[in-house]
């Protein structure tokens, strides 16, 4: 099996590392992309901007997208994603720190696969991060991998 790829969109260095240790941790081999905001994103996505060497390259396997962003939040994020062809089947998952009713709704009503909350725990953060990435890279079919 090839690599599964993921793009994470993530402001926060402290939860950067987080995952990027999680997934080490457990092995997974997963080529990830860090990007720090959601035009960064998106341009990553769309192959614009800085990213336009990606022209003509798949999509990432998974998305793990925060919602609190600078220049341009995930659900605005999620808007445009579910809006093209292009990506609209992409497997997103918000991990936020928000536990507000509105931002779960609203980020299902956009189009994301599923909403987890950050665990602040260091040790429930890692297994969160295994239990998703196990799911999302192993045993979840992607249309287009």
């Amino acid at each position: 099996m090839t690599a599964r790829r993921i793009l994470l969109v993530e402001d926060n260095p402290d939860d950067q590392m987080l995952v990027l240790r999680a997934l080490k941790k457990n092995h997974m081999d997963s080529e990830v992309t860090v990007v720090d905001d959601g035009v960064e994103a998106l341009d990553y996505l769309f192959a614009e901007g800085k990213y336009q060497d990606r022209f003509g390259e798949s999509l990432p396997t998974l998305m793990l997208l925060d919602i609190k962003l600078p220049r341009l939040d995930g659900h605005d994020v999620l808007r445009q994603l579910r809006a093209d062809s292009r990506t609209r089947h992409l497997p997103v998952v918000v991990m936020t720190s928000s536990s507000e009713e509105e931002d779960i709704r609203k980020s299902y009503e956009l189009g994301a696969n599923s909403y987890i909350r950050k665990p602040i725990d260091s040790g429930q953060f890692t297994s969160t991060v295994t239990q998703l990435s196990h799911y999302w890279l192993k045993l979840n079919q992607c249309p287009y991998v």
